[in-house]
């Protein structure tokens, strides 16, 4: 019995020395039994994620049908492209925003100065009544004008008398001779400007009337010839142009007859331009300068205008 115990001992004994180094190969595996592994688990999960066929595995190479060489140069130049004009869009921006701030400098700076002169027009208005005022009471007794006598001589035969003298009458002032405007080269060169205007000719209606400012800066129509090529500018679609032609009028003179209506077409032209809010302020400065002083056809015209601004 113990031989046979013994016996059995050893066969176990050398069978487990022989079964020991095949299972420590078949634990350890080798690299690349671990990288067949791995591609087999991919591809399970590739199936899974993308049922209808595997994605590309690379892209940008021109031996891959995925993704092209030219589709990747194509989409890199529709990206730079897009920079570009993101780029333009900002740098656009920009400038319209500096020009909106030197637009509202400006319409401070001309509201001031409006405010400053009407307030010394007042002051003069007020000063003037005053004097008139007081006029008639420093003049009631007026001095007697000094006269020279001269010595009486007896009167010759066929001489004036000195009474005959003083009764010949002061030479009187040249009469102030009004121009007609029909034949005022003044009032027509306007009416040509006007006329080319009103026929749509609006490049040759500007020429025509800033050559009238230039030749005719101190007349009553300037300010008309200021404004109506403001107006052609905008009719010709320069919304911007306009826009500086007619601030212009309305800054260097306030007072002209078509100042108020420079600072409409203003609101109009920054319309044009997508700037509704500083269309507002035109219009609110066009309000407060002027007021009740409006021609009848702008206030006919501003309600409308500040309802397409949504003006507040």
């Amino acid at each position: 019995m113990t031989a046979t115990r013994l016996r059995l001992t050893i066969a176990f004994a050398a069978l487990l020395i022989g079964v020991t180094p095949a299972l420590a190969q078949q634990r350890v595996a080798t690299p690349e039994q671990r990288i067949d592994r791995l591609e087999k688990q991919l591809r399970q999960v590739q199936r899974q994620v993308f049922p209808k066929g595997q994605p590309a595995d690379t892209a940008g190479f021109s031996d891959e049908p995925a993704a092209t060489q030219s589709s990747f140069r194509t989409l890199d130049d529709r990206l730079s492209g897009l920079e570009r004009q993101l780029a333009d869009v900002l740098r656009q921006s920009e400038e319209n925003g500096h020009r909106v701030t030197v637009m509202e400098a400006e319409l401070a700076r001309l509201r001031s100065d409006q405010e400053q002169r009407l307030g010394a027009l007042e002051r003069a208005a007020a000063a003037a009544a005053a004097a008139q005022a007081a006029a008639p009471t420093a003049i009631v007794e007026p001095s007697p004008a000094p006269t020279t006598q001269k010595p009486k001589t007896p009167p010759k035969t066929g001489a004036k008398t000195p009474a005959t003298a003083e009764a010949k009458p002061a030479a009187i002032p040249p009469a102030v001779v009004a121009v007609d405007p029909a034949n005022d080269p003044a009032e027509l060169a306007y009416d040509e400007g006007f006329k080319l205007w009103q026929a749509g000719k609006y490049d040759e209606a500007i020429t025509t009337l800033r050559a009238f400012s230039s030749a005719y800066p101190k007349h009553r129509r300037t300010s008309w010839a200021n404004n109506l090529a403001g107006r052609a500018l905008l009719d010709k679609g320069e919304p911007r142009a306009a826009a500086e032609a007619l601030l212009a009028n309305y800054r260097s003179n306030p007072s002209g007859e078509r100042a108020a209506d420079s600072l409409y077409y203003l609101g109009q032209a920054l319309m044009q331009l997508n700037q509704p809010a500083q269309a507002c302020k035109a219009y609110s400065e066009l309000e407060s300068v002027y007021g009740a002083a409006m021609r009848a056809e702008l206030k006919r015209l501003l309600p409308a205008a500040k309802a397409d601004a949504r003006c507040s």
